[in-house]
């Protein structure tokens, strides 16, 4: 499968990636997934950088194909290349709803990358910490404070796209915290932002 790769077949779009992770999910190739696997975490980092765009891409097509490799995008979130980073955390954005056991075992790092990454870092650890909230338990206890905390002192621009990824966990329970902290907000977001939080006010709201 590594020959399939865009790096491989010279190309510098993302296409032929896209492509192999389509052809993955369509077989369930368990074995071609692990060989995109251990790409991602060999030492060649164009092939690196490749095997995270399949992998996540898979993730958004099949997340269960992937879900058992929590802990190698765990680790990814510690690489020293951004790519790598970004990338690994946009994984487990796919798989927190199914995999959140394995990723609750080290938030720390998680919540390392979060406070430390890129914009598309922080943007996908926020779908992180929903999956997390959404399964209860500890893993909620300890995700809701720091969403409603990112959502409280977020930039203006971030709050209705941050609000939308933390929906998938919003409930009875923690609707009126939610309220609370959007409506803060609301007065210093622009017209096309307070429609979209609007929305999200809504369904709080009904809950």
């Amino acid at each position: 499968m590594i020959e399939k790769l865009a790096c491989r077949l010279g190309r510098n779009d993302e296409i032929p990636n896209i492509e192999l992770a389509e052809l993955l999910c369509r077989n369930n190739d368990a074995a071609g997934i692990e060989e995109i696997v251990g790409g991602f975490k060999g030492k060649d980092t164009p092939v690196a950088n490749d095997c995270i765009k399949v992998l996540y891409e898979i993730g958004d097509r099949k997340p269960e194909l992937i879900c058992a490799y929590a802990n190698d995008f765990l680790s990814g979130l510690r690489s020293g290349n951004n790519r790598l980073v970004w990338g690994s955390m946009t994984a487990l954005a796919k798989i927190a709803e199914l995999a959140p056991d394995a990723i609750f075992e080290k938030i720390e790092d998680v919540i390392s990358a979060y406070q430390n990454g890129s914009v598309i870092t922080v943007d996908n650890s926020i779908s992180v910490f929903a999956g997390l909230c959404k399964a209860g338990g500890e893993c909620a206890e300890t995700a809701l404070p720091i969403l409603l905390k990112h959502l409280k002192e977020c930039r203006p621009k971030e709050v209705p796209q941050h609000a939308e990824r933390a929906s998938s966990c919003f409930n009875r329970d923690n609707a009126d915290q939610f309220i609370q902290v959007l409506e803060g907000r609301r007065p210093h977001l622009s017209a096309p932002q307070q429609r979209k939080v609007d929305k999200l006010l809504k369904t709080l709201n009904q809950m």
